[in-house]
């Protein structure tokens, strides 16, 4: 592993979610290794939301156009470190999780990208072990079937800027109905190295679990994102190619 480890942004969208973006940014105080910064995407929020990033020393980046694919490209496109780590403003990230996405980088020179799950806080440990499971279980299940790869997961993820750099005129930052990760994954994960880390979990808010509208807004989003890069990436496309990239290609190059 190379001694010097890249620089590392954080990312946190945000709309009207100060309570929780306070207790993110307290956790990412207490990180084993500090960020080179935090970059706060305030998606015109009308709380204090704005303030609190302020008072943690964080940058805020104003974007207006509504949705999360509009607030983290515009925070990606901000990032000034060598690597953009993406999290929620709900997310509870572990004291190591800046150190860990660093090394892994160092450590993998051609690594385009790194992801890992989330684990539901505000529940009994066996009932929130379970819900986890069974969300980003179906999530991986459903997505990866989709891709012919594991997708990323927007509350626990990062690659290189320079990756970005290369994909950013690509993704659908103006459609508020995408689903910003799973559109990301489509985009990179035949061309770059990408790597799940089923150790790197990160606390996220059951939110996703309340209510059948916010279910059923989810599953949308999600045939939606599907729909729009179909039929160019459908999955009758994407699973030969995964197979025929992989005789040609080193493994590192293919999203295990």
């Amino acid at each position: 592993m190379s001694a010097v480890l890249p620089t590392v942004s954080v990312v946190i969208p945000c709309l009207n979610d100060a309570a929780a973006l306070e207790a993110c940014l307290s956790s990412l105080a207490g990180q084993s290794i500090s960020p080179h910064e935090v970059v706060v995407v305030d998606n015109n929020s009308t709380d204090s939301s704005a303030a609190v990033a302020r008072r943690f020393g964080a940058r805020v980046v104003f974007e207006a156009e509504p949705g999360i694919p509009a607030a983290a490209a515009a925070g990606y496109d901000a990032a000034a470190g060598e690597i953009i780590a993406r999290c929620d403003a709900d997310c509870l990230l572990p004291a190591d999780w800046v150190q860990r996405i660093a090394e892994s980088f160092a450590a993998k020179p051609a690594l385009g990208a790194l992801s890992g799950p989330g684990s539901f806080y505000g529940f009994p440990k066996p009932a929130g072990a379970l819900l986890s499971v069974l969300y980003l279980g179906s999530y991986y299940l459903a997505m990866g079937s989709a891709l012919g790869h594991l997708p990323l997961f927007g509350s626990n993820l990062a690659l290189r800027t320079s990756v970005w750099n290369q994909v950013r005129s690509e993704v659908h930052r103006h459609d508020p109905e995408m689903h910003d990760d799973v559109c990301l994954s489509l985009h990179l994960g035949h061309r770059y190295a990408c790597r799940f880390e089923r150790s790197l979990v990160v606390g996220m808010a059951p939110r996703a679990l309340i209510g059948t509208a916010n279910l059923r807004r989810r599953f949308r989003r999600a045939f939606h994102t599907l729909r729009a890069h179909w039929p160019a990436e459908a999955p009758w496309v994407r699973w030969p190619r995964r197979y025929a990239g992989r005789e040609e290609l080193p493994a590192a190059k293919t999203c295990g």
